[in-house]
């Protein structure tokens, strides 16, 4: 049976919208997401496999959450340094083969000093050695969606085999956001400095953390830089009840990373707002019952219906309630019948589940034999036309 079809614009709040303008970014690759409507905002170039530089680091974590979560470690799980460990160039905690950091430590040597050497004994002190916990980390993106991330190192160090996309990192980024709220705010921490060995390099280099408090402010993630993969940022921001993740590669500089990252969230929080363009229990569509006490049940929302609309004013949001039809009784109310799909302009289709309205009991003899007998009458009438 194909699906059934209506226009459910009459029963939507009144809006209108037009595309926000698109946001001309200077990054090489980028992905801006709404995490609080699940609505991707802009891509460019987002499932592009790239260097991440320090940005995969977050991989590294979320291995080391997981560990955490899963019991085999505790945040006063002690680690070894080794040789290797303290020999890493680049920004590093200043590891020696004499300390023997905590995960709690460690977790903060990663985040805020973006220690390279950090992320070696995290790897060798979870899989035994760092190729290991490299091949573990990409079979572990492959299982959470991220395809096109391959990891030769914990670090980022540059290597042809240490790739990710944009679309990976913000899948990582909201992974994180979502799945480790007891760890989030570690991310937004400006400050540490290992047994006082890294006074040059004890601050936080994610610009947003920066920025005077308005009516946004942001709390993550991290930051990345080599000469190849340029100047880059996974960051997350929130404004009342919003919260964006972005990912920015490929800046020339340190300035212009800074100053990107700032505009794209204020583009993501003033080109976009937050109505809620159907309440719940409104009934959208009617779908017709077959053996019913009732020739149809309402199709309603579950709960409001709540989503981005972007800035301006023109054409409206267009709906259309699609359902398999007609509904065999009996019906009970909150039974999911069909779907509302929405077309927001700039931002394409999203589908809201409908439900019954209400209950519709299964109709009795007479209306099993009305039903029989119209049945009957339209073959018949087919057959007198053929």
């Amino acid at each position: 049976m194909s699906p059934l079809r209506l226009l459910a614009l009459a029963a939507l709040a009144a809006l209108t919208a037009l595309p926000a303008a698109a946001f001309d970014t200077r990054a090489r690759t980028a992905w801006v997401y709404d995490l609080t409507t699940q609505t991707v905002l802009l891509e460019k170039d987002a499932d592009v496999a790239v260097p991440p530089a320090s940005m995969s680091k977050l991989m590294t974590l979320n291995m080391l959450f997981e560990a955490l979560s899963e019991g085999r470690v505790t945040l006063d799980t002690t680690f070894a340094v080794s040789t290797k460990a303290k020999q890493m160039g680049g920004s590093t905690m200043f590891l020696n083969e004499m300390d023997r950091p905590s995960v709690r430590e460690l977790m903060q040597g990663v985040v805020i000093n973006s220690g390279n050497d950090a992320c070696v004994v995290v790897a060798e002190g979870l899989a035994g050695s760092e190729g290991a916990f490299a091949a573990g980390m990409t079979e572990r993106a492959k299982m959470l969606g991220m395809t096109r991330s391959t990891f030769a190192n914990a670090s980022g160090w540059p290597h042809p085999d240490q790739r990710m996309s944009m679309h990976d990192l913000g899948i990582l980024a909201v992974r994180l956001i979502t799945q480790f709220p007891q760890y989030y705010p570690l991310f937004s921490e400006t400050q540490f400095n290992y047994k006082n060995r890294a006074p040059a390099n004890a601050h936080n280099r994610n610009p947003l953390l920066k920025i005077p408090a308005a009516d946004w402010h942001a709390d993550g993630l991290k930051t990345g830089h080599t000469e190849e993969a340029g100047y880059g940022l996974v960051g997350s921001a929130v404004m009342g009840d919003r919260r964006i993740v972005f990912v920015i590669s490929g800046l020339a500089s340190e300035a212009d990373r800074a100053s990107e990252a700032e505009a794209v969230a204020n583009w993501a929080f003033r080109q976009f707002v937050m109505k809620t363009v159907a309440q719940k229990g409104t009934r959208l569509a009617e779908a017709p019952v077959w053996l019913g006490t009732e020739a149809s049940v309402g199709l309603v929302p579950a709960s409001d219906v709540a989503m981005l609309i972007p800035a301006g004013a023109a054409e409206g949001v267009k709906a259309e309630a699609v359902f398999d039809g007609p509904v065999t009784a009996p019906v009970t109310a909150g039974t999911e019948l069909g779907r509302l799909e929405i077309t927001v302009p700039g931002l394409g289709l999203r589908p809201v589940p409908l439900v019954a309205e209400t209950d519709v009991a299964e109709g009795g003899f007479l209306v099993r034999f009305t039903a029989a007998a119209g049945r009957l009458l339209a073959q018949t009438r087919q057959m007198v036309a053929g």
